[in-house]
């Protein structure tokens, strides 16, 4: 399978400087792996990836083909990840009470 690219990974213009900063997010485990192996199948850092898939949903565009769709759908399987979009918000770390 060849690499696939994001839409957004296909620049249109010129580069846009931007002021990025560190920030400390708690992501569920399985999923952050994915977006791992994700951002290395892309070459690219896990910052940019997911800048490009929160731009692309602000816009309600999808940041990914379908052959990226693909990849996703073996890395999910690759590491177990079985939540999908129904999970949205109501994800609590073990011990927490809902």
């Amino acid at each position: 399978m060849s690499k696939a690219k994001l839409t957004a990974v296909q620049p249109v213009g010129k580069k846009i400087v931007v002021d990025r900063v560190q920030t400390g997010v708690r992501v569920e485990k399985r999923l952050l792996k994915v977006l791992k192996a994700l951002a290395e199948y892309l070459d690219m850092t896990l910052g940019d990836l997911l800048e490009g898939i929160v731009l692309h949903a602000f816009e309600g565009k999808t940041p990914f083909s379908a052959e990226t769709l693909a990849r996703i759908a073996q890395l999910r399987e690759v590491y177990g990840l079985d939540l999908d979009a129904t999970a949205s918000h109501r994800l609590i770390e073990q011990g927490q009470k809902g």
